[in-house]
């Protein structure tokens, strides 16, 4: 049986390995400031490419945390949003009063983004506050608060650490670019 490398589909590599987990300290240790009066905290991870990330995330955060799960689609196996959002798996315990922390790979059109926290807007959390990995600016089509940002990308279809490409690439340590 033939070993594939996965790598092979990476044109270049965007943010080396070294990089995301000073970043993500650094994002760590801010939120565990912000969030430090806070009684009922709680993190929200987008799956499945929020997932690498919060895990990474929570193990820097220092102050009593909470975390859930939710699972929306709008990309498919496409490289682009199709505006559509279905929300395939919701919360499992009430937010509301709660200082709701959503945890996002990456922004991009910002549609997903705005249509998940009106959706959470609707169940009255105390607070409501975005925390991305990577945002994508320049695709933006709708606007959207990030209050945490790791990265600052181009328009460029990437993968690597949690992101995917018909499902594939998420065990990438670092973030690349598709070839």
């Amino acid at each position: 049986m033939a070993v594939k490398d996965i790598s092979l589909k990476v044109k270049e590599i965007l943010i080396t390995e070294e990089q995301i987990r000073q970043k993500v300290k650094e994002l760590g240790q801010k939120i565990s400031e912000d969030y430090k009066d806070s009684d009922d905290f709680l993190m929200v991870c987008i799956l499945k490419g929020g997932v690498i990330f919060m895990a990474d995330l929570l193990r820097q955060i220092t102050i009593p945390v909470k975390i859930e799960f939710m699972a929306v689609s709008s990309y498919g196996n496409s490289t682009s949003s199709s505006g559509i959002v279905r929300i395939l798996k919701d919360l499992d315990t009430s937010i509301e009063g709660k200082d709701v922390l959503l945890v996002e790979d990456i922004v991009d059109t910002g549609l997903t983004l705005r249509y998940i926290t009106e959706y959470l807007r609707g169940r009255k959390p105390r607070s409501l506050k975005i925390c991305t990995m990577l945002d994508k600016p320049s695709r933006r089509k709708v606007d959207v608060e990030i209050h945490y940002k790791g990265f600052e990308i181009p328009d460029k279809f990437v993968i690597g650490y949690g992101l995917d490409y018909a499902g594939l690439y998420r065990n990438l340590p670092y973030i690349g670019v598709l070839e």
